[in-house]
Order: structure tokens, then sequence, then C-alpha cells
């Protein structure tokens, strides 16, 4: 087992590769452009890190890694595209610097191109790979439909929002684990424990982002702090401060979230101290425990030593008790 940082540096040198030059130009400069912003490449790691997890070498995992790498980046040049963002990671986004047509274009060859990469595995394996993608990429698609929905909507529920965030977010991290197991030939019963601890975690991940996005420190958060808050979305916390708040409270709190102002900093710290007067600040991190802890209790299931499951926590725990 490699450590998360060494996964990284593997993953990143082997897209470096990738990410070579093509015609025409203004197809795949885009895509190039998009694949090294950065991030986080939680995915790809999971992905390498789940295949030596059974005994497999990460490098065979690798084409899959950035199959879920450039899936995950086509979603996000199509979400901006639907939001109408001008920043991804600090930098312009691609619709912005190449227009629409071209983030439209460039962002459905990435999905071909992703579906691509499952061709250098054997017929078996790929037939499995593929057939997890298109159910994810489905799935992914369904949560941003929910979640345009709800911009609309005055009556989301939790029950709803915990479904947008699974399918928007969570499905995506657990097909990242499972197809490491597949690489590495786990047993069906060992791939189902590994997408079940990946999608649990990933909710818990959600989660933390939503937390992070109001509560974060803004030197190490690497976003505009309370940029859920300017948007009006509808999150954890919000669902939860509304639920529990008097009548009064709730009506000032709903009213808030139907203005867009010039100056956000005062709507931010009221929102902020609402969400906590409520206890909504509390649950959700009450929340983010719940789901991490019924991630690990999936590990019990999986055939791999106990020191391998203890470095599996220890990424669960690094992840729900991050600042960034």
């Amino acid at each position: 087992m490699q450590e998360t940082l060494q996964y990284q540096t593997f993953f990143i040198e082997y897209l470096e590769n990738y990410s070579k030059d093509r015609e025409p130009k203004n197809l795949y400069e885009p895509i190039n452009y998009i694949l090294k912003l950065g991030g986080k490449r939680l995915r790809p790691v999971l992905t390498l890190m789940t295949a030596e997890l059974f005994n497999c070498s990460y490098e065979k995992a690798l084409d899959a890694a950035l199959s879920i790498e450039i899936f995950h980046n086509f979603s996000l040049v199509h979400d901006d595209i639907m939001d109408g963002a001008p920043l991804r990671r600090g930098k312009e986004t691609v619709h912005e610097k190449w227009g629409i047509n071209t983030g439209i274009l460039s962002g459905d060859a990435m999905l071909i191109m992703a579906y691509q990469l499952f061709e250098n595995y054997d017929p078996n394996t790929f037939q499995t790979l593929a057939k997890l993608f298109s159910k994810t990429a489905l799935e992914v698609c369904e949560g941003q439909q929910y979640d345009v929905d709800f911009e609309t909507r005055e009556d989301v529920t939790i029950p709803e929002y915990l479904k947008m965030i699974e399918y928007k977010t969570a499905v995506l991290v657990g097909a990242a684990m499972k197809m490491g197991a597949i690489v590495a030939g786990a047993t069906k019963q060992d791939q189902q424990s590994i997408y079940d601890f990946g999608k649990l975690l990933g909710i818990a991940f959600q989660l933390q982002d939503d937390y992070l996005d109001a509560f974060g420190d803004p030197k190490t958060f690497g976003k505009q702090v309370g940029g859920d808050i300017i948007e009006n979305k509808k999150t954890y916390l919000y669902l939860k401060a509304i639920q529990s708040l008097n009548p009064v409270e709730r009506t000032q709190l709903e009213q808030l979230f139907t203005v867009n102002l010039e100056d956000n900093v005062e709507k931010i710290e009221t929102v902020k101290k609402a969400f906590i007067s409520s206890g909504s600040a509390k649950a959700t991190q009450n929340e983010i425990e719940s789901y991490t802890k019924q991630a690990f209790s999936v590990l019990d299931t999986l055939s791999i030593s106990q020191e391998k499951k203890t470095i599996l926590k220890q990424f669960g725990n690094a992840l729900m008790t991050r600042k960034v």
C-alpha cells in the first residue's frame, strides 16, 4: 500500500502523459485545461488505493482511475455552463474561456474518452466496468436534475436532499472504489461492500463540504466561504434550520434565501447565526459523523486484513476532519 500523496503523484504523471496535444485544437485544448486545473483527485486516488487493497498493482487500475477523473471533470464543465459559473478552482471556466458551444462539445468528447479507456482491459473487465459506469453516469445526471429542481422549490425535504447528494456526488465515490475492486478481481461481495463504503463516505464528504462552505476557514477552504448562502442553496444546514426555527425566525431565513444582495457579508453572518442558534450546525456535524460511522461499519464485511481496514478508517477520518 502507498501513501495518498504517492497515489496522487502516480496518477498525475499518468494524466500528464495522456493529455497530449491533439487536433482539432479547440476541442482538445479545453479538455487538457480542465484536467490540469488540479483539485483533490479524490476519486482516482480511491480507485488506485482500492486496487491495492485487493492485492493488485495500482498500475493496472490507472486507466479506470483516469476514466473516473475525466467523467468527473466532464460533469463539472457542463455544471458550470448550467450554473453560469465564471470560475472553477480559481481559474476561468471552460465556457468562459472558449465559449458555451465549445464547452458543450468538449464535455461530450470527455464522456466518450472516459468510456474509451475501458477498452484497455480484457472483455470481462471491460463489460463490468462499462456497466457500472453507465449506471453511475445516469445517476449523476439524475442528481444534477434534482439539484436544478430544488432551486425553484420551497418544499424540499431533508430525505430528498440526501438522495440528491447521494446521486450527484456519492455514487461516483462508490463507483471509483468499486472500479478498483473490479480491476483487482475482487469477489462480488467485496465489490459491493467497497461500493457501499465509498457511497456512505461520499455522502459524509458532501455534508462536510456544505458545512465548510458556511463555517470553514477562508485561509484554507479554497473557495469563498458562504458561497452556498449567497447562491441561496437549500443545503442540509438550511433545511435543518428551517425545520427547527420558530415561525418568525423561519420566515426571516426563508426571506433571506429569496434575495440577491450586492453586499453579502451581513447576509452570510445572519444566516450562520441562524444555523448555530437553531442547532442546525451541530445537527449537520452529527450527520457527518453518523454517515462516517455507517461507512466504517461496512468494513466488517470486507475480506481484507485488519491492517487494510485501519488504512481505510484513517483515510475516512482524515476526509471528515479536513479544513479544505
